[in-house]
């Protein structure tokens, strides 16, 4: 797996990360995600799992790993293997975000009327999670991004804010954003407008783009060119896009998904990540496996031999924005 430069920031990536939203805290909507954790939260033995799958990716040779306030104690996770591995902090590249507050108490599930984490991103938000960051990472967080930046959050208008990012910008670090639902392709255009001392203040961009969900190919496409470094997470759907889908009304796609893996002599959720992989726009596209051997069929997606007939029978199966996030929005916490 080959470092290459992160758009035009001085950072180098791989073009497959390990994402630790389902690993660091009990409860997320990836299908299955009771049974890749055993069923077991104990916060020791979650840890060590976590540490486990981080092993696996880095002999695998991934090196950007992405965690999140908002991932119960991934960025704790994160830290304590780094340091136990004695990891050089110029050989990863690690990206964390600020602006949602994790309230689940270590539970799986929440009472009716609460939620898993509480968005806010205002300045008070920023500094704090800044700092809690700061304590756990330390000189090994090299991109800091606003958790699922949208326009209706008014954060790309709060000129405070946003001059603190720039402040972080400007003493070192890599300022991005991170973007979710149906108002993704607005709110990025809206963020290459943003400019602090002649430069844009956003240097990356994290957004979801799958086979099923490609509704923001455009602005990507102007993001990378206009040299930010490109992100794509979800790139499975939450496990949509893995034989886990046993929705009926999806087995059409899953039969035509499993007849191009067996064709191709791969798995289909490899067949899902290469897909991604071989966008022009993208730089990496995150695992979100909880398991080694999940992980480690997520990587063989290197091996697939992408050609124009494969573009088009996978990005064929793509559905109507409305439609997709409406579906991820009906996933439930496990």
């Amino acid at each position: 797996m080959k470092l290459k430069l992160f758009g035009q920031t001085n950072l180098t990536v791989t073009p497959i990360g390990l994402g630790l939203a389902a690993l660091g805290r009990p409860g997320y909507i990836n299908l299955g995600h009771a049974k890749d954790l055993n069923h077991s939260y104990d916060m020791a033995e979650m840890e060590a799992h976590a540490h486990t799958v981080l092993d696996a990716a880095w002999e695998a040779g991934i090196r950007y790993f992405d965690a999140a306030r908002s991932y119960g104690r991934a960025e704790a996770f994160l830290a304590s293997w780094l340091n136990s591995r004695q990891i050089d902090p110029a050989a990863v590249t690690v990206g964390s975000k600020w602006g949602y507050t994790y309230t689940a108490d270590w539970e799986v599930t929440v009472p009716t009327g609460q939620k898993h984490e509480v968005k806010d991103h205002t300045l008070p938000v920023l500094q704090r999670q800044w700092q809690e960051s700061q304590e756990l990472l330390g000189n090994q967080l090299d991109l800091y991004q606003i958790h699922s930046a949208t326009l209706d959050s008014s954060v790309l208008d709060d000129t405070a804010v946003l001059a603190h990012l720039a402040h972080l910008r400007n003493t070192g670090t890599v300022i991005g954003l991170s973007l979710s639902g149906t108002g993704q392709a607005d709110t990025l255009w809206r963020a290459l407008e943003i400019e602090f001392d002649g430069a844009l203040l956003f240097g990356s961009v994290q957004a979801t783009w799958n086979i099923l969900e490609q509704s923001a190919t455009a602005v990507l496409t102007a993001a990378h060119e206009a040299g930010l470094g490109v992100i794509v997470k979800e790139a499975l759907a939450n496990g949509r896009l893995t034989p886990r889908n046993q929705s009926p009304e999806f087995q059409p796609q899953m039969q035509t998904l499993t007849r191009l893996a067996q064709q191709h002599h791969t798995t289909v959720d490899a067949l899902a990540l290469a897909a991604v992989l071989n966008q022009p726009f993208v730089d990496v596209v995150l695992s979100g496996a909880a398991q080694t051997d999940h992980l480690l069929s997520n990587v063989a997606a290197l091996q697939v031999q992408w050609s124009p007939d494969l573009a088009n029978e996978l990005l064929a199966l793509g559905e109507e924005t409305a439609v997709y996030w409406q579906a991820r929005s009906n996933l439930p916490w496990n």
